[in-house]
């Protein structure tokens, strides 16, 4: 039986099919995000994100599947005006509790004429995300003023082939929406008074109430296309009510998820929420270096562990986000909301140092589990271990040797035996080292001196475990390796006639290319040059390698290889703040490498395969690691991070 013939429920409809399928080619929201939120407890498979002042991406039945594009409400007295909550509200974002990612928006018509306050919050155990909205303001607009729940599904990873339907569930209005085998089901406390379904771009509310200024349209339903759900709410009769968003394999879990969360009412599931984020209260310790009185740190704290999936323990996707979202189609499926390892490893180092063993761990058998046979580990992946991207990155097989390294010094490791793991990528790591197919950039292959100081490191780190394990011979046979390319690292990595800095000629290069007969050598680029990516059509591609730099040789110093006060080290740092060094109002901050074209474009345009290299705090938190480890003052490091970061916390690559 289809869904259109199917009596299992009391399907409304309205002014039947919406015309102007299917809608517009889809797209993705920004990845300017203010938050990323999920109640604490696993139980609760669903998380969502918020950017200028709405919900954006929700993400179900785990964190690397996204099943809408954003919900944002709009406004109007149906006479005079029309509004808008992304174009026509001031808001301000704050975090209800200081411990918890209970989300609070207020925000005000830019006539000052009614205030809008919303919270964001996810059931606390089902996976359901709420949204509280109360409005207050001038009586005479309140009780003209309709608001309507404007709700862009992108379920099942894309905006093409969604279908939705109005329908009434006891004795309540909402909309179903479905695609393969994922429903969403939208409704609200108070139920909608009327409804429609539409495609977006022709039929859906944004089109109706732009141009009429109230609704005049009410399909009961919109199938297979790119869709926009409207739902209103008559606010003269509800001041305060919650919209609910659930999902579910199948309509029956998705409906049901809904109604039994909106029969609890809203501030018995923000109680809670907030109760299960009180379970996993960051370190003060950490806190007392801030310059913020801790803020950034308690977000961020929480901000990793959201990142963690909850059906495949122990997988942290890089981030809920999905880069120039607003240019990208459904043909760009991946985003940041996959798994690599390089960055996973460094969440799960973060949750370590936080003193969150038991984290550190799950995220160590993970990757156990979702190594490869050959000791490897794909690019990056989905969290069910699909191989996304194809390029080997020799760093991206060596840091898990060193959380597990990590671990085993922490007596962390419980009954886990790394001893295998560990085997198989130093094994991975000597059959290719030192040349690696990508660096951290993950742009170009040779001679790297962040890849190699993670390699060394991990390889140091192999021998310790298996020569305590009772393979003394192996570890010996590891650290003469790691040995060797530590006793080469600066013949491979360093140029002696550099030009970026005269009086530095001799220093780090960002990557040395592999020469003919070396893996990964391309011949159809000039020996010693280097081919950037990301450059805009008609700028020059090919640089020399020597006059091309990056900051990534102070991983040496991050991981033992080198001392702070090297020589090398030291006049390197002097190329690197002449070259790519920006003094930002809020501190200093530096660029990946010179001639970088991967950012907006020139003109803040969207990157489409070229832009402009910016500035990116990492590099800031990399150059306070080395400070640190020099002995010197990192406060105005730490003071720079937190003013970089958004009201939520939030920081730009």
């Amino acid at each position: 039986m289809s869904i259109l013939e199917d009596s299992t429920y009391r399907w409304l409809d309205d002014d039947g099919p919406a015309f102007g399928a299917p809608g517009l080619e889809p797209r993705w929201t920004s990845s300017r995000k203010d938050a990323v939120s999920t109640a604490y407890a696993a139980s609760s498979r669903i998380w969502f994100t918020a950017s200028h002042g709405t919900l954006n991406e929700i993400y179900y039945p785990t964190i690397d599947r996204p099943q809408t594009r954003d919900m944002e409400l709009l406004f109007t007295d149906e006479e005079t005006f029309f509004h808008e909550e992304k174009r026509d509200f001031e808001y301000d974002f704050h975090y209800i509790d200081d411990n918890a990612l209970a989300v609070r928006v207020i925000a005000h018509d830019l006539g000052g004429r009614y205030t809008v306050t919303k919270e964001f919050i996810t059931d606390p155990h089902h996976p359901v995300v709420l949204m509280n909205v109360k409005i207050t303001g001038d009586e005479d607009i309140l009780s003209r003023l309709k608001c309507y729940a404007l709700l862009a599904p992108h379920l099942d990873g894309g905006g093409l082939g969604n279908s939705a339907r109005s329908l009434d569930i006891a004795g309540q209005r909402c909309i179903l929406a479905w695609k393969n085998n994922v429903s969403l089901a939208f409704g609200a406390s108070c139920g909608f008074t009327r409804s429609s379904c539409g495609y977006v771009g022709a039929s859906d509310g944004y089109q109706d109430l732009s141009t009429h200024m109230r609704m005049n349209w009410h399909f009961g339903q919109a199938l297979d296309g790119n869709l926009a759900l409207t739902g209103e709410i008559d606010v003269s009769r509800n001041r305060e009510f919650t919209i609910a968003i659930a999902l579910g394999d199948g309509h029956h879990s998705a409906l049901a998820g809904m109604m039994q969360t909106l029969s609890t009412p809203y501030p018995e599931h923000r109680e809670r929420f907030i109760k299960q984020w009180h379970r996993a209260l960051p370190p003060e310790r950490l806190g007392e270096v801030a310059t913020d009185g801790g803020t950034l740190m308690r977000v961020s704290h929480a901000i990793i562990l959201t990142h963690e999936d909850k059906t495949y323990s122990g997988a942290f996707i890089a981030s809920a986000s999905i880069p120039w979202g607003a240019s990208k189609s459904d043909d760009d499926l991946g985003g940041y909301h996959l798994v690599w390892t390089r960055d996973m490893v460094q969440s799960a180092t973060a949750l370590l140092a936080c003193g969150r063993i038991d984290t550190a761990r799950r995220a160590l058998v993970y990757l156990a589990c979702t190594q490869h046979p050959d000791g490897g580990f794909a690019q990056n992946f989905w969290i069910d271990g699909t191989p996304y991207w194809q390029g080997i990155q020799l760093d991206e097989v060596a840091f898990p040797i060193i959380l597990a390294w990590r671990l085993w010094k922490l007596d962390g490791l419980g009954n886990f035996d790394i001893v295998a793991f560990v085997s198989a990528a130093a094994s991975f790591l000597i059959r290719y080292a030192p040349v690696t197919q990508q660096e951290r950039w993950e742009e170009n292959a040779g001679y790297s001196p962040s890849t190699l100081a993670a390699v060394i490191s991990a390889l140091v780190c192999a021998a310790d475990i298996l020569r305590a394990h009772g393979s003394a011979e192996l570890g010996l046979f590891l650290e003469q390796y790691a040995d060797w390319i530590e006793a080469h690292l600066d013949e491979w990595t360093t140029t002696f006639r550099g030009t970026l800095l005269p009086e530095v000629p001799t220093h780090y290069i960002r990557i040395r290319p592999p020469a003919a007969g070396e893996p990964f050598h391309n011949p159809d680029i000039p020996l010693g040059t280097l081919r950037l990516a990301n450059r805009a059509p008609g700028e020059r591609f090919d640089f020399d390698a020597r006059e091309v730099v990056d900051p990534g040789f102070l991983e040496l110093v991050r991981y033992g290889v080198r001392r702070a006060d090297d020589p090398l080290i030291v006049e390197s740092l002097k190329v690197i703040d002449h070259v790519l060094k920006i003094d930002t109002p809020f501190g200093p901050c530096w660029r990946r490498y010179n001639h970088d074209g991967y950012g907006q474009k020139k003109d803040g345009g969207p990157y489409e395969g070229w832009g402009q290299g910016r500035a990116w705090p990492i590099l800031t938190g990399e150059r306070a690691h080395y400070e640190l480890a020099a002995g010197h003052d990192v406060t105005p490091f730490i003071t720079a991070l937190e003013r970089f970061s958004s009201f939520g916390g939030m920081l730009p690559e």
